[in-house]
């Protein structure tokens, strides 16, 4: 990618946006080097890496990288052999090693994260180096007495030293004699030996050495001789303590010095890993995703929005001021050419999409839909806005044909072009073709081209051209405001009389100004105006067919769920049953091994085991009956022709098929008319004729002569409630009813609701609704039928 192409597309602002998401100074370094990938299997790894980092912050929270600090002033020190290091230093050096040994123990063993599991088990534990400089440091990077034997007898020693000092010198200062001749009753130190405040008129009366003297000269700091030889001692027991030191730090340089190539390696990987979690809490701050990346160079980014526009610059989220807009292009088209209003959102969709492509390229999510799709482009090349160079005696268009040169050298087939007002900055018929031979040359390259313009010439090239799609930014005619939404297979209108009576330019002069457009241009403008208002009319057309499809599906589930409740409801109650009968199999098994260990050898006793037996048998049957609920047998339909004899299963009666259509069949039942499919019809066995003009046969109780329109199910179950109102429905049909009463009581309302499901959902129902008041309201419900 060029410089050029990054800084348009504002690329440096993810680098600052990513880098403030960060913790260590490694990590925030790797990240202001964010830069595209060039090989597709790395962008490949890092999108995957990506992903499992969201993963781990979502589940477990960030690895613990922020101890990683950039040693290589450090570690460049200890170069020289024996060179070392401070305490302070050594501190810095073990948060590091502390971190990539963390580090390691957090990711290593998360066998469902790979990737990360396999960068910590890069990082090496250095456990030997990590317990040395622990054990001889303490949290202010001071060394121990435990780090070595002879530094802890030392300051042993020089304690004790201290100590008998002390007590001689207070002593001396405890004297009554002595009482006018110190300044102050106090024990202190100069020059590393301890001394006593003496007045300056009293000098000659304490023997030993003066160190100092006061700024007033009143008083002298004198070192009793008393003390001399002890103070000798001390002072060569602090050499002793610094020689000590510095040889454990020498030692302490040494274990580092041998783990450097280690020690930068882990840091590397922190690094990393560092960056990775930014990018993850990046991603998790503006909603983005791995899209799903195709072998073939389309771009299809639904809902996609620009980062910039989501986050500011201290990386929190904006709250609405990114609309989301669909991008695509390809593989069909190999160019899109945007037009509308300015201020629509023309160039903000360019800078979208090449940012994005960046964005995925360098392994970082982007905030669309998971179900988006993108072709690795392995080059973006962009012009978009005015770069006049006075330096280079450039105006605006010879800047615009400057770069375009320079993109022509260089697209490809894997290349993604944005162009921005293609064409523009000089004759409008001489840009336009300009424009549009431009577009054939990447075209050639098999490059895919997305660019922005006003220029009806160019609008019409891509309503007219193979291979090139045209698309609209929505403008509002309501409220004269750009949505920055995308509308495709349509050019969009500039608007530009609009956006002028919308600022409030002078009606006379825009009237004017209308009236020097040409017939061709006024009726260009026109049918662009009646396809965004066809636009918008199907798109509304389109949302109520979705919301209506959606209604429906919803519907259906309803009634498959009260189905599925009701099988479930019928198949208990049959276990129900059957377990009854499974009591009184075994009482009545029982009650026959009585009988036969009790009866005798007679004929009669032998008719009563037989008898008894047989009734074992019957009820044994009607239990595996219950369990088991046989299949109806099945008899296809085949030939059927007027004057067959079908049965109705659903009505448990015969109809007359009087004509056949394709699936379905009208029959006469009772000299009633049903139209039915074949589906719902079963052949009898064997298959039988009318003779003449006979009404066909009804068979079972469903059908009666003297049907009353009122239905008590007051009382009933659920299941028995369904079969009868099945029933009292079909028979109404038969009869011709046209007006129902259905008495199902108040209760909990399961029965009124399932009374009315059932009800909502057959072909015949017309209305149904509750009694009045005075006739039982809400325990009575009233159905109309369709007329026969």
């Amino acid at each position: 990618m060029t410089d050029d192409t990054l800084r348009v597309l504002e690329y440096d602002k993810i680098r600052a946006l990513i880098t403030g998401f960060t913790v260590s100074g490694p990590g925030g370094e790797l990240a202001r080097q964010l830069a595209p990938l060039a090989d597709d299997s790395a962008v490949r790894t890092a999108l995957a890496t990506a992903a499992e980092m969201a993963t781990l912050l979502r589940d477990a929270g960030p690895p613990p990288v922020g101890g990683c600090c950039d040693l290589r002033p450090l570690l460049a020190e200890l170069h020289a052999e024996g060179s070392w290091l401070p305490g302070e230093a050594l501190l810095v050096v073990l948060a590091s090693v502390e971190a990539a040994g963390e580090t390691r123990h957090f990711l290593a063993p998360r066998a469902e994260l790979p990737l990360l599991a396999a960068m910590a088990q890069e990082l090496a534990p250095l456990k030997a180096l990590r317990d040395e400089v622990r054990h001889c440091l303490g949290p202010r990077g001071e060394l121990l007495d435990r780090a070595s034997f002879a530094l802890g007898e030392t300051r042993r020693e020089i304690l004790n030293l201290r100590s008998r000092i002390r007590r001689t010198l207070e002593s001396l200062l405890g004297e009554e004699g002595l009482a006018a001749v110190f300044q102050e009753r106090l024990v202190t130190e100069r020059e590393g030996r301890y001394v006593v405040p003496v007045r300056s008129d009293h000098r000659g009366r304490i023997k030993g050495f003066i160190h100092d003297e006061s700024a007033s000269g009143q008083t002298l700091f004198v070192e009793p001789v008393t003390i001399l030889e002890a103070n000798n001692d001390l002072q060569h027991q602090r050499r002793e303590e610094k020689r000590e030191e510095e040889r454990i730090l020498r030692r302490l340089a040494d274990v580092i010095r041998g783990a450097v190539g280690e020690i930068l390696a882990n840091q590397a990987l922190l690094a990393q890993l560092d960056l990775l979690a930014a990018v993850g809490r990046f991603a998790r701050q503006c909603d983005a995703v791995v899209p799903v990346l195709v072998e073939e160079p389309l771009l299809d980014l639904r809902h996609a929005r620009h980062p910039l526009l989501l986050l500011a610059e201290d990386g929190r989220h904006r709250d609405g001021a990114a609309v989301p807009v669909t991008l695509q292009l390809g593989p069909v088209s190999h160019t899109l050419v945007i037009s509308g209003p300015n201020t629509g959102g023309k160039s903000v969709a360019l800078k979208t999409a090449g940012l994005l492509v960046l964005m995925v390229r360098s392994g970082v999510p982007i905030p669309c839909h998971p179900d988006s799709r993108l072709f690795l482009f392995a080059r973006v090349f962009a012009d978009i806005g005015d770069e006049q160079s006075i330096a280079a005696s450039l105006s605006t268009f010879s800047g615009h044909l400057t770069r375009i040169r320079r993109i022509l050298a260089g697209a490809d087939a894997s290349s993604l072009v944005l162009l921005d007002e293609v064409g523009t900055g000089t004759d409008p018929a001489e840009g336009a073709a300009l424009a549009m031979a431009i577009l054939d040359a990447l075209h050639q390259r098999g490059a895919r081209t997305m660019v922005t313009t006003h220029l009806n010439l160019v609008k019409g090239y891509a309503q007219l051209g193979a291979g090139v799609e045209n698309a609209a930014v929505e403008f509002d005619p309501q409220t004269l405001a750009p949505t920055y939404r995308l509308h495709y297979g349509i050019p969009g209108a500039s608007n530009a009389f609009t956006i002028a009576r919308q600022i409030g330019l002078d009606a006379e002069l825009l009237a004017r100004a209308e009236g020097y457009l040409g017939q061709g241009e006024r009726d260009g403008l026109q049918v662009m105006e009646e396809l965004n208002q066809l636009r918008r009319q199907s798109a509304v057309d389109l949302a109520e067919a979705r919301r209506l499809r959606e209604r429906a599906r919803q519907e259906y589930e309803r009634q498959r769920q009260l189905r599925s409740e009701f099988e479930a409801e019928k198949k208990s109650r049959r276990q129900q049953a059957a377990n009854k009968i499974e009591e009184k199999v075994r009482a009545a098994e029982a009650r026959l091994a009585a009988l036969v260990a009790d009866a005798g050898t007679t004929p009669r006793d032998a008719r009563k085991r037989a008898e008894t037996g047989r009734a074992l048998s019957e009820i044994r049957e009607e239990a595996r009956s219950l369990r088991e609920e046989p299949p109806r047998p099945q008899h296809p339909l085949n030939d059927t022709r007027p004057g067959e004899i079908l049965r109705i299963p659903a009505l448990h009666c015969e109809g007359e098929v009087v004509r056949v259509d394709g699936s379905e069949v009208e029959l006469s039942v009772r000299g009633k008319k049903l139209r039915l499919a074949l589906t719902a019809l079963e052949a009898c066995t064997p298959r039988r004729y009318a003779e003449g003009k006979t009404t066909p046969k009804v068979h079972g109780s469903i059908v009666r002569d003297s049907f009353q329109p009122r239905l008590l199910l007051v009382g009933k179950r659920v299941d028995e409630a369904l079969v009868l109102l099945e029933r009292f429905v079909d028979d109404a049909l038969l009869q011709g009813s046209s007006e129902l009463e259905i008495v199902h009581g108040a209760g909990e309302g399961i029965l009124r609701r399932v009374v009315r499901d059932y009800l909502g959902g057959h072909r015949a129902v017309v209305s149904f609704h509750a009694a009045d008041i005075a006739a039982g309201g809400e325990n009575i419900t009233i159905v109309g039928l369709r007329e026969p």
